[in-house]
C-alpha cells in the first residue's frame, strides 16, 4: 500500500503544473460523492465540490 506517502498528491500537483504551462484556466475531476477520504485528499489539494451530478444506469432503467 502507498496511500499516504505523497505519491498521489505529487502526481495531481504536476498535472495542475502541466496544465497551468499550457495556458488551461480550470482542472475538474469526478469522484463519488461517498469516497469520504478521496474527497478529502482533493479538498486537501485545492478542489471545491461546485457541482452535482447524475447519472442512469441502463440495465435497470425502464422505459415505456
Amino acid at each position: 500500500m502507498v496511500r499516504g506517502k505523497g505519491i498521489g498528491s505529487y502526481l495531481i500537483c504536476q498535472a495542475i503544473k502541466l496544465a497551468k504551462e499550457k495556458g488551461c484556466h480550470v482542472v475538474q475531476l469526478t469522484t463519488d460523492k461517498r469516497r469520504l477520504l478521496a474527497n478529502a485528499f482533493y479538498q486537501k489539494l485545492g478542489f471545491r465540490n461546485t457541482h452535482d451530478g447524475m447519472k442512469l444506469h441502463l440495465v435497470s432503467a425502464s422505459f415505456n
